[in-house]
């Protein structure tokens, strides 16, 4: 594992040749939502389908349901945005059902509930740039992240034995919750003491002393694994936030995760790992994956 990474395992329509005429709102969105199937009483869904009700609108599945009625079973289903995007009022181009969709056998101390509240830390993620680079980027993150976790199941790094190695006595601070204490946690298995120093202090909260509430408080979970995207290079060149949002590639974000492991040959079935999960994450969001895949 390298010293400077985190872990080893995440309408318009034109007339002619004149200017685009932009169809009403209304309009739009009507015609976008005609592309989904119709919602039908009694017909089995699973999270992350999208319907098109009897009121011409969108519904996409929060949970699993046999085919309850979306503007009734408020629980199973929420108003969808037919452009690609979901209502959620927070503004994240990620919805609940769609995270649940990209997780189906996620860890239950991964909630989406302590994603939001982390990203109050770190408000340019997922929200810089236009609606296509704002899903890339939130694709981005969590394609690395489902790579590091194994699907966001584990919480913790999973071989003990590489505990006691993450303990850097060289630095003025030393390791004082324990030579064993850094091990790897969260999203994206923050390790090594310095690099809980560094977090914690970005963070204003004190993870040298308490690594363990990176593993116990989800939304602080999700804050670490959002400090070294938003601003950690790693052993690539830049933070994964800038990869995504100055057109780089998602190659480049697997780069400064762990591109001196995995990058240049090193590991391609990791790196394909990692491309798989980014292109049917963006599949789910309804947008593009952009170029410059691999590293």
């Amino acid at each position: 594992m390298s010293r400077r990474r985190i872990s080893a395992f995440v309408a318009a329509v034109v007339v002619g040749t004149a200017a685009p005429v932009l169809l009403p709102a209304s309009d739009a969105s009507a015609a976008a939502c005609s592309s989904y199937p119709s919602w039908q009483a009694g017909r089995s869904y699973v999270t992350g389908n999208i319907v098109r009700y009897t009121d011409g609108k969108a519904y996409i599945a929060e949970h699993d349901n046999p085919g309850y009625d979306p503007i009734i079973s408020t629980w199973f289903w929420e108003p969808y945005a037919c452009d690609g995007g979901s209502t959620n009022p927070s503004g994240f181009v990620v919805s609940e059902a769609q995270f649940n969709q990209m997780f189906p056998n996620r860890n239950s101390f991964y909630t989406y509930s302590g994603l939001k509240a982390a990203m109050s830390a770190y408000p340019a993620f997922a929200n810089t740039g236009s609606d296509t680079v704002k899903k890339q980027e939130a694709a981005a993150f969590l394609a690395n992240v489902n790579h590091e976790t194994g699907g966001l199941v584990h919480v913790v790094e999973q071989n003990t034995a590489n505990y006691p190695h993450y303990c850097d006595w060289g630095q003025p601070y030393g390791c004082p919750a324990g030579q064993s204490a850094y091990y790897g946690r969260g999203p994206i298995q923050l390790s090594w003491n310095f690099n809980y120093k560094a977090a914690g202090d970005a963070l204003g909260i004190d993870l040298l002393n308490n690594p363990w509430l990176v593993q116990n408080d989800s939304a602080v979970a999700w804050k670490t694994g959002l400090w070294y995207w938003n601003t950690q290079n790693g052993p690539g060149s830049m933070t994964g936030h800038n990869a995504m949002v100055n057109g780089a590639g998602f190659g480049h974000t697997i780069r400064s995760i762990n591109g001196s492991l995995e990058c240049d040959g090193r590991n391609p079935a990791q790196v394909q790992s990692r491309v798989d999960s980014y292109q049917r994450f963006v599949q789910i969001l309804g947008t593009t994956p952009g170029g410059n895949l691999y590293c």
